[in-house]
């Protein structure tokens, strides 16, 4: 087994710069068990002496230079994926003294990036060197601000990303940081964190329009960062709760943040399409930041704009917005033609308010987008208003249809193999934010419970056949409702249907067959089907359908006619000879008395001959 420590202590300030180019180039290929822990810690912190010599003395005294510092920090880097050699590295000195030579190699880009990339490996690795990052003796978190602040490149706002992701993990350890990240200069300051955090994602936005290398890693990692302070610094100021009490996401907030939303939303309106799944990084971190933020009185305006109808949902205009659905054309192709095969039935939204295709807005906004982006690099490039409730709903639609494809059934295993091989996550954990981020928008917009009724179950809604058994988004919600497979998703798309229906069970029941959703309303607490009522928005729950079929309220499904009896005068005959004997046997019996038999009453009523 090559020995590559006496192999690099072997080399001198006088070797020839190709045997040192060779050793470390055999260090950083190494398989995993060709280096014991041992051996691997003294690799790493002789490299890490040596580029400190290299820099104090010019490179005299050292057996690297200047020259040198990329394949030995890339050395480093492969030695430091285990977590022997990542607990070295976790030290404060040597975390120290890889950023500073991630300060003085600031011209070598590559030397620069392995320095930060070594760091935030042994941060990944090692719970310790996530606080010991944040210290004072070490200072990295300024470093870590001081790089996205003046980064524009995506990789190094990544790399810097990945910093404040990793510094901001622990609520309790990071506490103080993540406090001065968000207090440290006001809202309107060019040195705010959330209002930096906003303008680097309308870069990183543009830079995903146009295709640039790391831009979707940079704004997921930035987005991971976002996240970590909308959701523990409300928690950490608030002053309102029981100190006593675990808080969760959504239970507070500080208005310090709220200068975010608008960059969020923009994101989450212009991000293009993502192949082969429709629901994907970055786009599925935008979302887990948005479902931290509040409609509160302060931003409603920023959730819902002024170009809104008289219930403050935002109108769905005719011409595409740069805030517009982007989806994929297969995705979306393919759920019109299944929906069209279910006799007509409106499935994205009723005919007397008719919206583009979810394929033609998603184009248009693209094209939208990149024009609106390009303008200028100013974070308030974009005016046009976001209409985040049709946004999701597309998304939800598509997304839904890509994974459950005509009616499959949600357990079906060829729906968790599929979004395993394209995402290496489960639907669960895809899709249950999204539906989160739904339920949370009709929970405080009465408007947006209007639209999502309009396009999930529309009045002309066709109810001849089973509701649970439709090709369309309303059929595969109403299927994943009896989900095994996937129990957040289940529950979510329940909340969000229940927010729908003006968070009434009668409403629900009445549009969907209490039969639907009789599982989700017992875990609620509800353990018997709900009387008919009408919805607290003034929106009568149906009873009927739009041609005034009654609707069994068990299915939801319009009732059939019973076809009538045909029957020949010797059939009816006979069957009236065999309820008289029925009826005669339970009046002697005492079964029933005399004045209670139906053939003894109409016998004598002069009914039957």
């Amino acid at each position: 087994m090559p020995n590559f420590l006496s192999a690099y202590a072997a080399l001198s300030p006088a070797s020839p710069r190709s045997d040192v180019a060779q050793v470390l180039q055999s260090i950083t290929n190494a398989l995993p068990l060709q280096i014991d822990d041992a051996k691997r810690g003294d690799l790493i912190q002789s490299i890490i002496d040596d580029l400190t010599k290299s820099n104090a003395s010019g490179g005299n005294k050292s057996r690297l230079t200047s020259k040198d510092a990329a394949p030995a920090l890339q050395a480093v880097k492969s030695l430091g994926k285990n977590p022997a050699g990542s607990e070295v590295i976790a030290s404060p000195p040597n975390l120290s003294a890889l950023l500073s030579f991630a300060r003085i190699y600031k011209d070598d880009i590559e030397a620069s990036n392995e320095a930060i990339r070594c760091v935030a490996n042994a941060m990944l690795l090692v719970d310790q060197a996530r606080t010991a990052f944040i210290q004072k003796q070490v200072g990295g978190g300024d470093f870590a601000l001081e790089l996205l602040e003046k980064s524009n490149a995506p990789e190094r706002i990544f790399l810097a990303s990945r910093l404040l992701f990793l510094s901001t993990v622990s609520e309790f350890s990071a506490s103080d940081f993540i406090k001065s990240l968000v207090e440290t200069k006001p809202p309107g300051h060019p040195a705010n964190v959330p209002e930096m955090i906003g303008g680097k994602l309308d870069a990183l936005t543009r830079a995903i329009l146009i295709g640039s290398k790391f831009a979707r890693e940079a704004m997921t990692d930035l987005l991971k960062f976002a996240f970590n302070l909308l959701l523990h610094y409300p928690k950490l100021v608030d002053q309102f709760s029981n100190k006593n009490e675990t808080k969760v996401m959504g239970d507070c907030w500080s208005d310090r943040l709220d200068g975010i939303l608008p960059y969020l939303l923009r994101a989450f309106g212009s991000l293009p399409p993502s192949f082969p799944a429709p629901l994907a990084a970055p786009m599925t971190h935008v979302i887990h930041s948005l479902i931290t933020i509040p409609v509160s009185a302060s931003l409603r305006s920023v959730w819902f704009p002024r170009t809104t109808n008289s219930r403050g949902s935002p109108v769905p205009t005719k011409l595409p917005s740069s805030s517009d659905s982007i989806l994929s054309k297969t995705s979306r192709s393919s759920s019109n033609s299944n929906s069209s095969s279910q006799a007509g039935s409106p499935t994205s939204g009723p005919s007397k308010d008719p919206k583009p295709g979810a394929f033609d807005r998603a184009w248009s906004a693209l094209a939208a987008g990149r024009r609106s982006l390009s303008r200028s690099s100013s974070p308030h490039a974009s005016n046009v208003p976001i209409d985040v409730l049709l946004r999701s709903y597309d998304l939800l639609d598509v997304s839904l249809n890509h994974y459950m494809p005509g009616t499959i059934e949600p357990d079906d295993s060829s729906v968790r193999e599929k979004c395993r091989s394209e995402t290496d996550q489960t639907l669960d954990d895809v899709m249950t934010p999204l539906a989160v981020l739904i339920t949370k928008l009709c929970q405080a917009d009465e408007g947006s419970r209007m639209r999502m009724r309009e396009w999930i179950l529309p009045e002309d809604l066709d109810r001849t056949s089973p509701l649970e058994g439709r090709a369309d988004l309303l059929g595969r919600l109403l299927r994943l409702l009896s989900s095994v497979h996937h129990a957040k998703l289940k529950n979510a798309v329940g909340e969000m249907l229940f927010a729908v229906c003006d968070s009434d069970a009668s409403t629900l029941s009445s549009y969907v067959g209490y039969g639907n959703v009789a599982g989700f309303l017992f875990n609620k607490g509800i353990m018997s089907a709900p009387p008919p009522a009408h919805g607290s928005s003034g929106a009568s729950a149906p009873t009927s359908t739009a041609t005034g079929v009654p609707i069994n309220p068990i299915t939801g499904v319009a009732e059939k006619p019973a076809p009538p009896i045909e029957m020949s005068d010797e059939e009816k005959e006979r069957e009236a000879e065999k309820l008289f004997v029925l009826f005669d046997r339970l009046e002697k019996s005492g079964a029933i008395p005399k004045e209670s038999n139906p053939i003894r009453k109409a016998i004598q009523e002069g009914k039957l001959g």
